[in-house]
């Protein structure tokens, strides 16, 4: 796509010029620990974005268990277990090159979400991992994050996107189906539908 670069920001004054300054609440909603209001979102979350960098790229993977999945260990400290997956560990990967780390929480039926900013470590700690413990099965790993930043997001976004709305919601019959995804883009190697067909157990007995 070719763009004008006359009509190209391509630096912070004209980025500051174009949207102007904050809000004083935009400011002070953002602190550097896990503020007791903020915990309270933290441990009412089921599902969280975790975005990451390494020599490799950047990553965004989502994270859910039950709601306070997410363990606020201290105010600087936040534990996630890490469940069974892809084996991809492309989170884990860029953790090991480049520590920093951010998180996005979500509430289901809540506007406002919370964002947390810091750096992780990789901790495989015996007793660590079995206060994770679901159905009898530990997480391979439990990242150990040290809190930086921490603001909750105004409801906009998702009011404009009425993601909690029922009437907005997308049949999954709607879109391609995982195993038709696969097999088109493995030219077939990839047998689609009995992926389809086994998926469902299969993503069942194997959540943890």
């Amino acid at each position: 796509m070719h763009l004008d670069p006359a009509h190209l920001i391509s630096d912070a004054a004209a980025l500051k010029d174009l949207y102007g300054e904050p809000g004083e609440a935009s400011i002070k909603k953002e602190v550097d620990h896990v503020h007791p209001h903020y915990r309270a979102f933290i441990e009412a979350a089921p599902f969280a974005m975790v975005a990451t960098a390494g020599p490799g790229g950047l990553d965004a993977s989502p994270r859910g268990d039950p709601a306070g999945f997410v363990v606020v260990e201290d105010e600087k400290t936040l534990l996630l277990p890490d469940r069974r997956g892809n084996n991809r560990i492309d989170t884990l990967r860029n953790v090991l090159a480049d520590p920093r780390i951010a998180l996005l929480f979500l509430v289901p039926g809540v506007g406002e979400t919370l964002r947390v900013n810091g750096t992780a470590r990789i901790s495989v700690e015996p007793a660590l991992l079995a206060r994770f413990e679901m159905d009898g099965k530990l997480p391979r790993s439990v990242l150990v994050i040290d809190v930086q930043t921490v603001f909750f997001q105004c409801s906009r976004a998702l009011l404009r996107s009425k993601l909690w709305d029922p009437q907005t919601q997308v049949p999954r019959s709607a879109l391609p189906s995982t195993g038709r995804i696969l097999a088109d883009l493995s030219s077939g190697t990839i047998d689609g539908v009995a992926y389809d067909r086994e998926l469902p157990a299969r993503a069942a007995s194997t959540l943890y």
